[in-house]
């Protein structure tokens, strides 16, 4: 089967960790896979982690960048018989609009929804899709509000076997003492954890907390620093 997935890909996002996961496993299984990407310079994450395979092509940027492009050609010109976008939101929804239709004329499309409730963003509904993805009865339950239920279907989140490694081996190698509870934070979602440390200054005066934060943003660790500066 020769497949089109449209997401992040070799980033820290948690989109692009999906699209991997079943991107890769599809070139495992034997299919043709093309991935679209994007930018570079304009991708949804905080890093690039990889480096790009042969059938990546880096063609558009996040919806949230100043000047959203896309280069229409790989879409038209990819041979692919089933197209998959992945975190819709963070695509530039309008510009691919203007080529879904070529892309519905040669694939079956469908979207993989990473959202948590139906948005209020009209671009989000100008697709007619032929399937809707959803990863459990939740996002089912609001998704059929806002899409026929027909279209709607449940495919879990992949999950790889149970498979835990050495913690003291771990910690001695990324200098993490033995004898406190870590708080681990990253990426853009770590800003918004802020929020939960106030609460959290109760617990960390019963118990040794060490809060450890990865991010590529200064801005991030320097909120963290000014937070926890007085503790």
């Amino acid at each position: 089967m020769k497949i089109a997935l449209m997401g992040g890909w070799n980033t820290d996002s948690g989109a692009s960790v999906h699209t991997e996961l079943i991107g890769r496993n599809f070139v495992k299984l034997g299919h043709d896979l093309k991935v679209f990407t994007f930018f570079d310079y304009a991708f949804h994450g905080s890093q690039i982690t990889g480096e790009d395979e042969d059938y990546v092509i880096r063609c558009f940027t996040v919806s949230s960048y100043p000047e959203q492009k896309l280069n229409a050609v790989p879409f038209l010109v990819s041979d692919y018989e089933i197209f998959v976008t992945e975190d819709l939101g963070m695509l530039p929804k309008d510009l691919l609009a203007k080529i879904f239709l070529h892309i519905k004329r040669k694939a079956k499309t469908v979207t993989v929804i990473h959202d948590g409730k139906l948005t209020d963003d009209p671009s989000f509904y100008q697709f007619d899709w032929d399937a809707i993805v959803s990863f459990d009865h939740r996002y089912r339950n609001f998704l059929i509000k806002g899409y026929p239920s027909e279209k709607v279907h449940i495919i879990s989140y992949p999950a790889l076997p149970w498979n835990p490694g050495d913690k003291k081996e771990a910690r001695e190698k990324l200098g993490i003492p033995m004898d406190k509870k870590v708080i681990y934070s990253f990426g853009p979602g770590a800003l918004r954890a802020l929020k939960i440390i106030d609460p959290l200054k109760e617990l960390c005066e019963k118990y040794p907390v060490m809060f450890l934060i990865t991010a590529g943003e200064d801005d991030i660790i320097n909120a963290y620093k000014e937070k926890l500066k007085d503790w």
